[in-house]
């Protein structure tokens, strides 16, 4: 008498292979679009924004320094027009980079731009650089 064994892959038709045989992805949280609080030194400076591109020569950032947050919003609030640059600091500069996210009680500056202002700082800060799909302005593919 012969037995015959299916491959490892078809032993649970009830259950799909990626959740047994593949690595499971890590989320990616600095990922273009993503809004951010970044810390710089020499100078010490504390910038607002979302991230661009990120590599390990350094980050690119669409925003503001955090010190004129509030100018931007009244501005944005009166109906004048969205200015806001786009800067490259090198990774030698960057002390400290995390996400906008709430903290208890406190509003994260995405949540209180929104307040202040009605609109949602994602799309203002990334709509002239990345498409939906993930590419920069011009069809280059983000990695």
């Amino acid at each position: 008498m012969r037995l015959q064994f299916r491959s490892h892959k078809d032993d649970n038709l009830m259950v799909t292979s990626t959740s047994f045989y593949q690595e499971p992805q890590a989320a990616v949280p600095f990922r273009p679009g993503a809004l951010v609080i970044v810390t710089l030194t020499s100078p010490r400076e504390k910038y607002w924004g979302a991230i661009l591109h990120l590599s390990a020569e350094g980050l690119s950032v669409r925003g503001i320094d955090v010190s004129s947050f509030d100018d931007l919003s009244s501005q944005i609030k009166n109906g004048e027009p969205f200015t806001s640059g786009v800067i490259f600091f090198p990774m030698h500069r960057v002390e400290r980079m995390e996400l906008d996210l709430p903290e208890g009680n406190l509003l994260s500056l995405a949540q209180r731009f929104a307040q202040k202002t009605g609109q949602d700082p994602a799309a203002l800060l990334v709509s002239e650089f990345l498409s939906p799909a993930g590419e920069i302005s011009g069809g280059e593919k983000l990695r």
